[in-house]
């Protein structure tokens, strides 16, 4: 029997409906028509506090803060593909974004210092990232500061960082509607993504 895929999408833009997040829905559109089940949470909509830099998580493994979040968390940990959205704001991810990513501190104590915590090399392969962006300017490196922060919130979660989706020199085009084929592009790229999940899942299938 196949298990329904889950896919998450998490909007980091202040901006609701704007560029980033409307690339966002064309992604997890593609997801849905594919077959999976899927969800989207807007950041902004959401009531919580950056990290405190207390550290206790290194002692317990559990976050002191518990807020809108907290359920987030939950949510990610269930995910089969985590697609991750954020425009580009003085050249990296929103602060919307980098307090979630920063959030995560409870579980890479887990990981590194607890070591309560470990994903194996074929959970990995079975949870797909997809880096989900948009910026304004042309420069093709107008997103390379963004980068490492979505790697290493991917590893901390246990994600393959599958694939990027993203577009630039969107001033020119006068949004992500006029963008020639960012759009279609993200459709695809959440059709690929469940159908790729879907052949890895095939031969547990076949035993089960």
């Amino acid at each position: 029997m196949t298990v329904p895929l889950r896919v998450l999408g998490i909007s980091g833009s202040p901006r609701r409906h704007g560029n980033t997040e409307t690339l966002l829905d064309a992604v997890l559109e593609g997801a849905r028509e594919a077959g999976a089940e899927v969800e989207k949470i807007v950041l902004r909509s959401l009531d919580y506090a950056s990290c405190r830099g207390c550290n206790a998580c290194h002692r317990t493994g559990v976050c002191v803060i518990q807020d809108d979040l907290t359920p987030v968390f939950e949510k990610i940990a269930a995910a089969d593909v985590l697609a991750v959205a954020s425009p580009i704001y003085s050249m990296g991810i929103t602060a919307e974004l980098k307090g979630l990513i920063d959030r995560a501190q409870y579980i890479w104590a887990r990981k590194f210092i607890m070591k309560t915590l470990y994903f194996t090399a074929e959970h990995t392969r079975h949870h797909k990232g997809i880096f989900i962006s948009t910026a304004g300017l042309g420069w093709e490196n107008v997103f390379d500061a963004a980068f490492p922060a979505i790697t290493a919130f991917f590893n901390t979660t246990g994600f393959e960082y599958w694939d990027n989706v993203i577009a630039n020199d969107l001033d020119r085009y006068g949004g992500i509607a006029g963008h020639p084929s960012a759009l279609a592009e993200g459709w695809e790229k959440g059709r690929e993504v469940v159908g790729l999940l879907r052949k890895l899942q095939a031969p547990e299938d076949a035993e089960a």
